[in-house]
Parts: structure tokens; C-alpha cells; sequence
């Protein structure tokens, strides 16, 4: 049986869930402790994030002015400022963004940051790029449709997209956690200490995800790499459809 949708108290203690994970959230990306699978997976982890890392090096990047949304630790914010005119990253955690500019050294100059609850928050200007990375599984199936059209908003016509997220793999996560049953938004999380959140976990199809990116005034092909990971490039439609412009 659906647990039904995520409230506000959900997304509430997802925020919650990361500050507190900020000194532990590179222990997954790096497959360490409760997220070391094995030598096996970890090598096909990383040949698949090379794969991503390719895709995202075709993105027309150099000298853009970008948009990150919810940068965490930084890990593909150094990415950006490397080849971006400038980057405005937007994250609801205090925690994750001291993380991100210890992760960005000399290049945190190029980053501005806005602390703000993505659900709330709404693009002020239009960018040449808008980048997000492990952040649309978060986002509730209901209001998937209107972050999409903030996203759309937030680029000038012709201007690319670029988004990364997990598959469905239970070796992706930590040996402890649990993913969502089908039908399911929300999953338990665990931090190293033993407590305990309840965050969003979706998981999209590739052709349904790229159908409501288009909806949103979004050209996008969405793509799977062998095992662990979903991304999507594209661009914003010359001319929106009104639910982006709404």
C-alpha cells in the first residue's frame, strides 16, 4: 500500500536530513563505509560517473553564466566553475554549501550562493545553463511538473539543461537503507549515528521523465548508463508553453 504523497513535514525533514548529513555525504559518492559494495561495483560506480562526467563535458559550459540547484558538497560545482563565466548555486543547507566552498578552494570566488528551500524559491534572472545532480528523485511526482517550469524560467530561450540522478539500484545506496517500495515516495534514511529521516526517493522513467521535461519547455533526452545512474541534456524551447511561463 502508498504511504500517499509527501507532505510539507516530509520535505521539511528532508532539508533536516541534509544539513545533518553535510560531514557524511561524500562517504556515498566515494563508496565508503556503509556504502562500500564491494571492488567490483565500486569500479563500475566510477566508470559509469565517467560516463556522466563525458556527457556534461559536451555541455556548452564555457564562459556561461550557470545556475546550480542543490550543489551539496560541491562535487560537480568544481566542474562548473572550472569552465563557467560564473555559477549561482542555490542550496537549502548552510552545512552543504560551507562543504561545497571548502570543495571549490581557490575557484569559490566564481560561486555565488543563495540559501533557500527549492520549493520556495523562484529565478529572480535567466541563465545560460541551469545544472542539477542528484536532486529530481527529492522532488515529490506532484510537484515535479512546477520545479521543472521554475527550471525552464530560470534559462534563456536556447539555453541548456543538464541533470543527474540515481536508478533504481539497491547497490547504490547504503547497506542499510531500504528504497522505496513501487508506488512508494519516501524512504528511510540512516546517518552514521543512527538517526533516523524520511525523505523523498522517486524514480522516473527515462521516456516518462523526458515527456514531462518537454511539457515543461524542455527539450531533453534522458539517458541510463549500465547500472547507476540517469541523466538528461537538453535545452529550454525557444518558445515555452504556459505551464513553464505560468
Amino acid at each position: 500500500m502508498s504511504a500517499g504523497p509527501p507532505d510539507r513535514r516530509v520535505l521539511d525533514e528532508q532539508i533536516d536530513y541534509y544539513r545533518a548529513r553535510a560531514d557524511e555525504y561524500d562517504h556515498w559518492f566515494f563508496r565508503q563505509g556503509r556504502y562500500d559494495r564491494g571492488a567490483d561495483l565500486t569500479a563500475a560506480w566510477f566508470r559509469e560517473v565517467d560516463e556522466v562526467r563525458a556527457a556534461l563535458a559536451h555541455v556548452p559550459l564555457d564562459g556561461a553564466r550557470v545556475l546550480e540547484l542543490a550543489p551539496g558538497t560541491g562535487l560537480w560545482t568544481v566542474l562548473l566553475a572550472a569552465r563557467a563565466a560564473s555559477v549561482v548555486a542555490v542550496d537549502a543547507s548552510e552545512e552543504m554549501v560551507v562543504r561545497c566552498r571548502e570543495r571549490l578552494g581557490p575557484d569559490s570566488h566564481r560561486v555565488t550562493f543563495q540559501i533557500a528551500d527549492l520549493f520556495d524559491w523562484e529565478p529572480t534572472e535567466r541563465f545560460d545553463a541551469v545544472v542539477f545532480c542528484f536532486w529530481i528523485s527529492h522532488v515529490p511526482d506532484a510537484r515535479l511538473d512546477r520545479f521543472l517550469a521554475t527550471v525552464a524560467r530560470a534559462l534563456r530561450p536556447g539555453g541548456s539543461v543538464f541533470f543527474l540522478d540515481a536508478r533504481r539500484e539497491q547497490a547504490s545506496t547504503a547497506g542499510d537503507h531500504v528504497l522505496p517500495a513501487d508506488g512508494d515516495e519516501t524512504m528511510t534514511r540512516r546517518l552514521d549515528d543512527g538517526r533516523e529521516f524520511t525523505i523523498v526517493k522517486n524514480f522516473h522513467p527515462a521516456d516518462r521523465l523526458a515527456a514531462r521535461c518537454a511539457a515543461a519547455g524542455l527539450d531533453v533526452q534522458v539517458r541510463e548508463t549500465a547500472t547507476f545512474f540517469q541523466y538528461g541534456a537538453g535545452v529550454a524551447a525557444p518558445s515555452q508553453p504556459a505551464a513553464a511561463r505560468a
